[in-house]
């Protein structure tokens, strides 16, 4: 994927936004008219921040794809996480975004009356608040949006709680304390009942909604280091992907064997950024980080062996602040660094 390798540059799409890009979400609706749809937040040390609902039109030679702004809104401090529904919108379902920061918040993608079929006019939903007590709030700092059930949404927050909401009936079904420190992750497993959080505290827990009162630590980092991102393999569901702080490894942990990483991938020269599991092999991730580099790793030899090398490497301009592979469209990886969103075939 490195470009001076000679890999034509038509597999690389390039959007330059009016401000730093670091969140980004594929939608799952897989639009006849648009071959991208994507959506970006700011990052701006403010409280006015803003996101970006990203489409491409064939008008490049050949028919090529353009990025361009399909749609925008205003949000109030950075997203720290943004998700499409991943009901993709269609067969009746509504075309949903959802954004966390200081709440939850969700919102409704319409055509633009004047063009209705290139720009979208985003209505916000509803705000998500389960603290009714207090005119301050904790930020949340991720969440994830339940794919088996996509009336699920779980949200983790530095006040050390992770919440379950039912975005239909718009209410919170269970909030719990997850950690003993800031939660900074939360991803469900494949199914509805079990997902996992990381946090402050240096843990990964795993949690059934079927028996909140009781709750698993598959890891812990050796000095209790920060756990930062969480991804879990929807391929198979035996693998989580998580790394530390100021970390240039990427931790592969193996819920049968708790306690241990089944593999630990280096391979970058700063610290990781971002993680993600191919969404339609249980054996590729791709990470990225502050070198700058986007790596595609084959785990299909663990644990037999250590994995030592990428397959694949991709250098960006600057440093990487996010990667999302397209699960509609999985030969394709987005990253966003400064302020760009690219698009990649892997």
């Amino acid at each position: 994927m490195d470009e001076s390798d000679g890999v034509p540059q038509k597999e690389i799409y390039t959007y330059t936004a009016p401000w730093t890009v670091f969140s980004i979400a594929w939608s799952r609706r897989l639009d006849p008219t648009s071959q991208f749809r994507l959506a970006i937040g700011s990052y701006v040390e403010q409280y006015s921040n803003g996101v970006q609902i990203i489409q491409s039109i064939n008008t490049g030679p050949g028919g090529t794809p353009t990025l361009y702004k399909a749609g925008s809104l205003d949000h109030p401090y950075p997203c720290t996480k943004i998700l499409w529904s991943p009901a993709g919108g269609m067969g009746g379902n509504k075309d949903l975004l959802a954004t966390t920061g200081d709440y939850l918040r969700l919102w409704q993608m319409l055509p633009d009356p004047e063009r209705p079929n290139t720009h979208v006019l985003p209505k916000k939903v509803c705000l998500l608040n389960n603290n009714k007590t207090s005119e301050y709030c904790a930020p949340l700092t991720s969440f994830d949006w339940n794919e088996t059930d996509p009336s699920l949404v779980g949200t983790s927050s530095i006040d050390t709680t992770c919440t379950i909401w039912d975005i239909e009936a718009q209410t919170a079904r269970t909030q719990l304390i997850a950690h003993d420190r800031e939660v900074f992750d939360l991803a469900f497993a494949r199914g509805k009942d079990v997902f996992a959080s990381v946090g402050a505290d240096g843990s990964v827990r795993m949690f059934d909604l079927r028996s909140l009162e009781h709750s698993t630590i598959i890891y812990e980092s050796p000095n209790l280091d920060a756990l930062l991102r969480l991804e879990w393999n929807k391929q198979d569901p035996n693998y989580l992907a998580t790394f530390r702080v100021d970390s240039r490894r990427t931790i592969i942990l193996d819920i049968r064997v708790p306690s241990l990483p089944v593999a630990e991938l280096g391979g970058h020269l700063g610290c990781v950024n971002a993680t993600a599991w191919a969404p339609h092999s249980s054996c590729h991730i791709c990470t990225a980080g502050d070198d700058s580099q986007a790596l595609i790793w084959d785990l299909s030899q663990m644990p037999k062996r250590p994995i030592e090398d990428p397959i694949l490497a991709y250098n960006a301009a600057r440093e990487i602040n996010n990667l999302q592979w397209s699960a509609a469209q999985p030969d394709w990886v987005s990253i966003c660094f400064h302020d760009k969103l690219q698009i990649l075939r892997v």
